[in-house]
């Protein structure tokens, strides 16, 4: 199993491999196992299947049945039947995990690269897979933009710039959430390091880093606001 998924290891004999779909294998994780071996709503895959067939369980407000069907960081994950949602995000030790929240109907995408297509408008291709048609040119690859889901409308744009929020995902410092000092550019084919302050400076490159606010994130996370009653929920 990849080392991203945070379920039991040796327990089970066989694993589910996650299907082609919007994450890599190794940055994400199958519906069945979160079902199973995350929240515990099925004691074995034949329940979490069957779940699934009922059209249960939504993905960014989409309804999926593949229980191969790969889930990855920020999607959020809705059961309307028992009132439950959960956010994916990545722990301190690289880890896939869930965390509660009320705001299933939107979701926060980084841009990956953009490219103008027929027409003039430019098309977003976003970190998960998806692509967003835009006649907005203000848009840059690093930048992050909160969706509604399913319709994918824009809300937001943050622009990846000192003075902003971020969440780290990868290296040492996965899952803090840190303030943007400094965007040093390499010239040479090493990545571009990005100086950060969370109560203490520390650096780390440009790929591991996602612009989720500029005083505040805009989506829940874990330690974001302590005080509301979903925060701090993760699994």
């Amino acid at each position: 199993m990849p080392k991203a998924w945070n379920v039991e290891r040796k327990t089970h004999k066989w694993a589910a491999k996650a299907s082609p779909g919007p994450h890599s294998g190794s940055e994400s994780i199958p519906l069945l196992m979160v079902l199973r071996d995350m929240l515990k709503l099925a004691n074995s895959s034949r329940e979490a299947k069957k779940i699934l067939h009922d059209g249960s369980v939504l993905v960014d407000g989409i309804v999926r049945r593949d229980y191969k069907f790969p889930v990855g960081v920020f999607d959020a994950i809705t059961m309307p039947e028992i009132g439950l949602s959960y956010r994916v995000l990545l722990d301190a030790k690289q880890r896939l995990g869930l965390t509660a929240i009320s705001d299933p109907d939107i979701k926060l995408c980084r841009i990956a690269n953009k490219t103008i297509v027929k027409g003039g408008n430019v098309q977003l291709n976003l970190h998960d897979g998806s692509n967003i048609i835009s006649d907005e040119y203000a848009y840059r690859t690093f930048d992050s933009i909160l969706i509604s889901v399913p319709d994918k409308k824009v809300i937001t744009h943050l622009v990846y710039k000192p003075g902003n929020l971020a969440l780290i995902i990868g290296g040492a410092h996965s899952g803090e959430l840190a303030t943007i000092k400094d965007v040093r550019k390499t010239r040479s084919s090493m990545p571009n390091m990005v100086a950060l302050q969370s109560g203490y400076d520390f650096e780390t490159i440009e790929d591991y880093v996602y612009v989720v606010g500029k005083n505040e994130p805009e989506i829940e996370m874990p330690d974001a606001k302590p005080d509301a009653a979903t925060k701090g929920d993760a699994i």
